[in-house]
């Protein structure tokens, strides 16, 4: 006896055509091509997962740097001198305080330095 896949493959194609919708030409309509489009789409995805990681990690290191500037200190030199004090402050939350609240972040700023010069 043969196997009729009728519903089955119809219900898989569907699921592919779904995830393609709004691509363009015959990307979201033949779906040969749509498949294609959608492993593409998948890896593109992955991919960008990880570089939003990179670039959002890259734009707490510049608004650090930039909010540094003024004090006449690297970025480097400040994480080294974190480190020194043990003080556990991550990238996420001093470039949030350098944005929102300066005064904290010029007596952390303060704090780190002044001990340097003991």
């Amino acid at each position: 006896m043969r196997v009729k896949r009728g519903f089955t493959r119809k219900r898989a194609h569907k699921k592919v055509l779904e995830r393609t919708a709004g691509f363009r030409m015959t990307r979201h309509r033949l779906y040969k091509v749509a498949r294609e489009a959608d492993l593409h789409a998948g890896q593109y995805a992955f991919v960008g997962r990880k570089k939003r990681k990179r670039d959002i990690r890259r734009l707490w290191i510049a608004r650090i740097s930039g909010a540094l500037k003024e004090f006449r200190i690297s970025y480097s030199r400040f994480i080294n001198l974190l480190k020194k004090e043990k003080m556990e402050l991550d990238r996420k939350t001093l470039a949030d305080l350098a944005v929102s609240e300066p005064l904290v972040f010029k007596t952390i700023v303060e704090k780190i330095t002044l001990d340097k010069k003991k």
